[in-house]
């Protein structure tokens, strides 16, 4: 090998490694939540990147306490929903996701590893609000689409599951509702994560159980549309 080639391929090699120094970092950086895995914690950073840069999302926190139980709820516009509100949370989100979307072929390593809770549409959805209630009392964070499917603005309104607001009501702890908009690809599920959007989060105030589950179901449709 000629002197000058080994001199340019140790640049290139030297240069490569600073950069994938540098994109590490700015992962690291950007990673907000503790998911009590430094693989996933990159994960979190990669995908806080993603919604940031590409998608272009607000600059929008989730109001969540720092600690203890607390429910996230959102309208369900495309498969991109759930990076979106991970990427505007401080604190990891425990998702309950229908048990065939859970399974699917190539995710179901991911879903386990981020702590979602499969529910069985069909049958048994007690199996999956006992497992929520569990998450709950360890202190943690439950999101979920109480509309339970995708759901596209402009169509009736249609009723909400009563998973959250029961939830709500059995621990006590507060309700935070978010409105998804500005996501290009709505109605599809992957695709929507590949075509780029200009994502905007709107929070509203947290909900008390207090209200009681005829009031709270009604703000949260009143809310979510």
């Amino acid at each position: 090998m000629e002197p000058l080639t080994g001199l340019l391929l140790a640049g290139l090699a030297v240069a490569a490694l600073s950069f994938a120094h540098t994109l590490v970092k700015l992962v690291r950086t950007a990673n907000l939540a503790d998911w009590g895995s430094p693989w996933i914690n990159l994960l979190d950073g990669v995908n806080r990147l993603f919604c940031f840069w590409f998608h272009r999302m607000s600059p929008t926190r989730l109001p969540l306490p720092a600690e203890g139980p607390a429910i996230v709820v959102a309208n369900h516009v495309s498969g991109l929903d759930p990076l979106l509100l991970i990427g505007a949370s401080p604190r990891p989100l425990r998702f309950l996701i229908a048990r065939d979307q859970f399974e699917r072929f190539g995710l179901q390593w991911l879903f386990r590893a981020v702590g979602c809770l499969p529910v069985d549409r069909g049958s048994r959805p007690d199996i999956a609000f006992r497992a929520a209630l569990r998450t709950l009392h360890d202190g943690q964070v439950i999101a979920l689409f109480p509309h339970g499917r995708i759901r596209l603005p402009g169509e009736a309104p249609g009723m909400l599951k009563p998973g959250a607001v029961r939830l709500a009501v059995a621990t006590g702890c507060g309700v935070f509702p978010v409105r998804i908009q500005g996501v290009r690809a709505e109605g599809r599920v992957v695709s929507a994560v590949f075509v780029r959007s200009h994502v905007k989060l709107e929070l509203y105030p947290p909900l008390r159980p207090a209200l009681g589950e005829a009031e709270l179901t009604a703000r949260l449709g009143s809310m979510l549309g």
